[in-house]
């Protein structure tokens, strides 16, 4: 095969990324859309469909961080970086916006029409995130807007929070906000990795104390699901902050220049 269709191990990574975003798909589709539809929905069946969905969704999250990594330190083909940007489309765009079209279906206080909309403002959100990701050049270290992963598990964390109808809208529209925003936002690289992987499996062990109905697991997602949130959130408030102070010392800086 010619140098510049082979695929790389970065490449096969990748791929399965977009592999989970096609199964949380299934999976959402099979096991939360269907039953209530035909209304053979016992509630246990929904619970560990929608439980899958998001580790699904955790695995790529996994697939789409080493990915980067074993680009850098291997080597990463033509098409990785094209690769790269259709799996994320299917799993932290397609995947989540089908996941909120659902529960606008299945919720008892949900608008189905609304939520429609709202999942194609999810979906253009990381379009044009993962369209701007290839165009704009940012510091090192850092990305611009929310990085489409974390607004994607952000996304599914409110729903599952199960809250009123118009906040968890609203809620879902500001994800969707700060993932085309200018906030600054840290490469998960080193220590920010590993903090990310554990909170990966943790909440990948949450699910399944939820999904297996455990004692407390409904407590444990509701836990985690408010972490998640509450992350999204701070993360800027945190990068406005620093900006103001940067923005101050620069002044400051600039009026002792000034005296003589």
């Amino acid at each position: 095969m010619p140098l510049s269709t082979r695929l790389s191990i970065a490449d096969t990574l990748t791929l399965g990324n977009a592999i989970c975003g096609f199964m949380a798909v299934y999976f959402t589709t099979t096991g939360v859309l269907i039953p209530h539809l035909t209304g053979t929905d016992d509630g246990g069946m929904a619970r560990h469909s929608a439980a899958m969905v998001v580790i699904l969704m955790l695995l790529a999250s996994v697939f789409d961080l080493f990915d980067g990594l074993v680009a850098r330190k291997l080597r990463a083909s033509a098409m990785g970086a094209e690769l790269d940007n259709l799996s994320d489309l299917i799993s932290f765009g397609l995947a989540p916006a089908y996941f909120v079209v659902t529960w606008g279906m299945v919720a008892q206080d949900a608008n189905q029409r609304v939520s429609v909309v709202a999942a194609v403002v999810v979906l253009l959100a990381v379009i044009l995130r993962l369209a701007r990701f290839s165009c704009v050049t940012v510091p090192n270290g850092m990305f611009q807007g929310m990085p489409s992963p974390f607004g994607a598990l952000t996304v599914v964390a409110i729903v599952l929070l199960e809250l009123p109808f118009l906040p968890t809208l609203l809620a879902i529209i500001g994800v969707a906000w700060l993932m085309v925003s200018r906030v600054e936002y840290p490469k998960p690289r080193g220590r920010l990795a590993v903090a990310m992987l554990s909170w990966i499996v943790l909440s990948m062990g949450m699910l399944a104390a939820w999904a297996l109905d455990a004692p407390g697991g409904q407590l444990l997602l509701q836990t985690g699901c408010a972490l998640q949130v509450v992350t999204a959130a701070m993360i800027p408030l945190f990068a406005t902050a620093r900006r103001v102070n940067t923005f101050r010392d620069n002044r400051r800086e600039a009026r002792a220049a000034q005296l003589p």
